[in-house]
C-alpha cells in the first residue's frame, strides 16, 4: 500500500465536511480538496507538514512554512485567513509560566541584543518594502486613494502637530528608526532633532543622511540606549514611536521615569505603539505569540493600553489624549506584505530564503491580528506638569487635524 491513501485520510478526518476553501498538496503527489472550489494549495512537503496539518496551530503551521516543511500558492495575506479556518476557534490569555519567562527574558537580555537581532537585518531589505522615508511604524491614511508614501508623511506630521513643536525647540526622538520622522520635525517644524537608536545600521544610516540633508547643525543622532541618557539631559518633546513594544512591562517605571526627568517642566511626550486588545492577555494565542518571540521581537511584551496609561500616570505624566490606530496599521501592513512579495526574488537575494519568508509570514498574520482586532496601536498623549500643577495646552483637538 503507497502513502497516498493514509496520508488523505489524516487530512480528510481532520477536516471533511467543513468546506474550507483550500485543497491540500501531500509528500506523495496526493491532493485532497476540502472545499467544490479550493482557492489556495497547501503543500506538505514531507512528514512534518504532515503533522502541522494534522494538529494545527498558527505558530506551528508559521513555523513549518518558515521550515519549508509546508507551502502555498497565492498571497500570504489570504491565505492566513485560510489558516485560521484550519485552526478553528484562536483565543488568547495568560499563561503565568510564559509570562514569568518573559519578565526574566527583559531582566536579563539586553536591549541592545534584542534591537540588533529585529533592525540589522539588512537596510536593502527594508528599503523594498517600506516608504521612500524608510518609516517602519504605522501611517495614517486619510483617504482610501493614499499611498503609502502619502500616509507615512500624515503621519509623521499629525506626531508633531499633537506635539505642538515650535522652532528651536529640543526634540528627542527614542528608538529613531532611519530617521523619518527627526528629519521631518527638523526641516518642517525647525526644531533641534536627536534621535537615539541601538541599532548599528539604522545609526550608520541616519549619519549619512544627516549630511546628505545638510542638517549637521539641527539633527544628530547617537548609538544610546534610553536608559543611558544622561541625568541632565532635558528635552521640550519626546517622541517615541514603535519602539515601546520593546520595553517590557517590567521596566514600564524605568522607561516613563526616564522621560518624566527628561521632560522639562510643561514638555510633551507622544507613547506610539502596539497593545494588546484585551485586557488579562499576555500574550497571542494558537503559538503565535511563541512564534513572534522566537523569530522576530525577542524580549517584545504586548499589554493593554490601560497599562501604558497607568504606566506613564504613576510616574507623573498625565495623560490628555489616546488615539486608537488599530485600521490605519492594518492597511500599512497590508502595503508592507503587498510589497515584500511584489519583491520576493530582491529578499530571497538578499537576506535568504529562510528570512524571507520568516518576514512574509509575520507582516502576512501582523495584518490580520490588526483586522481580526485582536491587537491595537495607540497614540498616548501626556504632559509634564509646571510647578503648581497647571498644563497648558488648547482646550480643543482642532490643533491636530488642521488642513
Amino acid at each position: 500500500m503507497g502513502m497516498k491513501e493514509p496520508l488523505s485520510k489524516i487530512v480528510e478526518s481532520r477536516y471533511g465536511g467543513r468546506d474550507i476553501p483550500v485543497a491540500v498538496v501531500l509528500p506523495d503527489g496526493g491532493r485532497v480538496a476540502l472545499s467544490a472550489t479550493p482557492e489556495v494549495d497547501v503543500y506538505a512537503r514531507n512528514w512534518n507538514g504532515v503533522r502541522a496539518l494534522a494538529s494545527p496551530e498558527l505558530g506551528k503551521l508559521a513555523r513549518a512554512y518558515v521550515h519549508n516543511d509546508i507551502d502555498f500558492s497565492g498571497g500570504a495575506r489570504r491565505v492566513l485567513a485560510i489558516a485560521e479556518a484550519l485552526v478553528g476557534q484562536v483565543t488568547h490569555g495568560r499563561d503565568e509560566v510564559r509570562a514569568r519567562l518573559r519578565a526574566w527574558w527583559h531582566q536579563h537580555r539586553s536591549n541592545k541584543t534584542n534591537i540588533q537581532h529585529h533592525y540589522d537585518v539588512s537596510n536593502p531589505f527594508y528599503r523594498l518594502w517600506l516608504d521612500e522615508r524608510m518609516v517602519y511604524s504605522c501611517a495614517y491614511f486619510k483617504s482610501d486613494a493614499d499611498t503609502l508614501d502619502q500616509a507615512q508623511a500624515q503621519k509623521l506630521d499629525l506626531i508633531c502637530r499633537k506635539l505642538r513643536l515650535q522652532p528651536g525647540e529640543e526634540f528627542l526622538d527614542i528608538g529613531c528608526g532611519w530617521g523619518a520622522l527627526i528629519f521631518w520635525a527638523a526641516e518642517n517644524y525647525r526644531v533641534n532633532a536627536t534621535g537615539i537608536t541601538l541599532s548599528q545600521n539604522q545609526y550608520d544610516y541616519v549619519n549619512a543622511k544627516i549630511s546628505e540633508l545638510g542638517l549637521s547643525g539641527r539633527v544628530r543622532v547617537q548609538l544610546l540606549d534610553y536608559t543611558d541618557l544622561p541625568a541632565d539631559a532635558a528635552y521640550d518633546k519626546i517622541a517615541s514611536i514603535g519602539m515601546f513594544e520593546h520595553v517590557g512591562e517590567h521596566n514600564f517605571p524605568r522607561y516613563f521615569g526616564k522621560i518624566y526627568r527628561a521632560l522639562k517642566p510643561g514638555g510633551w511626550v507622544l507613547n506610539h505603539g502596539i497593545t494588546q486588545n484585551q485586557l488579562g492577555v499576555e500574550s497571542l494565542g494558537s503559538g503565535i505569540g511563541d512564534f513572534v518571540e522566537e523569530y522576530i521581537f525577542p524580549g517584545g511584551q504586548l499589554v493593554h493600553v490601560s497599562r501604558v496609561v497607568q504606566g506613564l500616570a504613576s510616574e507623573g505624566l498625565e495623560v490628555v489624549d489616546a488615539e486608537a490606530l488599530r485600521e490605519h496599521y492594518a492597511r500599512t501592513l497590508t502595503h508592507w506584505v503587498d510589497r515584500l512579495e511584489a519583491n520576493a526574488d530582491a529578499a530571497r537575494r538578499e537576506v535568504g530564503e529562510e528570512k524571507f519568508r520568516i518576514w512574509r509570514i509575520y507582516l502576512a498574520g501582523s495584518a490580520h491580528a490588526f483586522e481580526r482586532g485582536w491587537l491595537s496601536i495607540f497614540q498616548v498623549l501626556a504632559g509634564k506638569p509646571l510647578p503648581g500643577g497647571r498644563l497648558p495646552h488648547p482646550p480643543t483637538r482642532e490643533y491636530m487635524y488642521r488642513p
